[in-house]
């Protein structure tokens, strides 16, 4: 294993911020955290890069103790937090000599590794790090996590307030590093990223939910969505809420994703009881499950 945690909990003065989290990540794996801001999952990622000590369990990385083999495990990993945190007076070029001086490394000896990130933002290599746009950011702190080449890649939401393009570029580079042997851990609160991770595990309030592959996930829900959209979508959501036999509704882009009660709910039915409610152009369809519905009913 290349991450292991057993029963881990962690508590800021009365606030427990993790309790109890227990999973493990497989050498080359990209094992996804996925969970809404205050999860805890930043705090997983502090205790795995021995930034925090846990108050209860115990964990490994790189098959090293984070509490007795601190050092060796910040000479194994590479850690990207959520928030740029690089030198953004120091330029491109300048921040990447930097951390590889620090990890006794040079940019040339790792070259091959971020090559492929590299060339993406090397154009820019004269320029101050706090000009980049959020995409360069992003690129070139990844580039100074991989910089010492890492066992371990530790990924804290690295794709929050980036562009859609940068996003996707991003996950093909992770993909990449994930061929060359890499074990990767990234944490993220967008639930269509979900599906791009070998394995996840869906995080709430601190406690682990489920952990599986994100197919048998939704393969083992087992109860039927439907999406539903009238034109008046406020008040749509008001009456299905009230909706005798409604076990849950949400908002999920242009429909409402709605859940009933009984195994035998004709959808007919439901219809009668909206155009009651004066809705027109009334839509109720089977919608496909995905990854936050099973997050927002578990």
């Amino acid at each position: 294993m290349s991450i292991s945690l057993s029963n881990i909990s962690k508590s800021y003065k009365n606030i427990r911020a993790v309790e109890n989290i227990t999973f493990s990540v497989n050498h080359g794996e990209l094992f996804g955290l996925i969970g809404p801001d205050g999860a805890g999952k930043t705090t997983i990622f502090r205790i795995l890069t021995t930034l925090l000590i846990a108050n209860e369990g115990s964990a490994t990385v790189a098959g090293f103790d984070v509490v007795k083999d601190y050092k060796a495990i910040r000479n194994s990993v590479g850690y990207m937090p959520g928030k740029f945190s690089l030198y953004q007076d120091l330029t491109v070029e300048e921040n990447l000599s930097f951390f590889a001086t620090i990890f006794g490394t040079t940019i040339e000896e790792n070259y091959d590794l971020i090559k492929d990130i590299y060339i993406q933002i090397e154009p820019f290599k004269t320029r101050r790090a706090g000009a980049l746009s959020g995409g360069m950011k992003q690129k070139l702190a990844l580039c100074c996590a991989l910089i010492h080449a890492p066992k371990v890649l530790f990924l804290d939401e690295p794709t929050t307030g980036v562009d859609p393009v940068s996003r996707k570029e991003f996950w093909q580079m992770l993909k990449r590093l994930q061929q060359k042997g890499i074990t990767i851990l990234v944490s993220t609160p967008y639930m269509d990223e979900a599906a791009l991770c070998d394995r996840i595990a869906l995080i709430q309030e601190g406690k682990i939910l489920k952990i599986d592959t994100p197919e048998n996930i939704i393969r083992k829900y087992d109860k039927t969505i439907y999406n539903v959209q009238t034109k008046n979508t406020y008040q749509l959501l008001l009456d299905l809420k009230n909706y005798p036999s409604q076990y849950s509704v949400f908002a999920f882009g242009e429909f409402m994703h709605y859940i009933d009660k009984n195994n035998n709910f004709n959808p007919m039915d439901l219809q009668d009881y909206l155009t009651a409610k004066k809705h027109t152009e009334i839509i109720i369809q089977p919608a496909t499950i995905t990854i936050e519905d099973v997050f927002m009913d578990l």
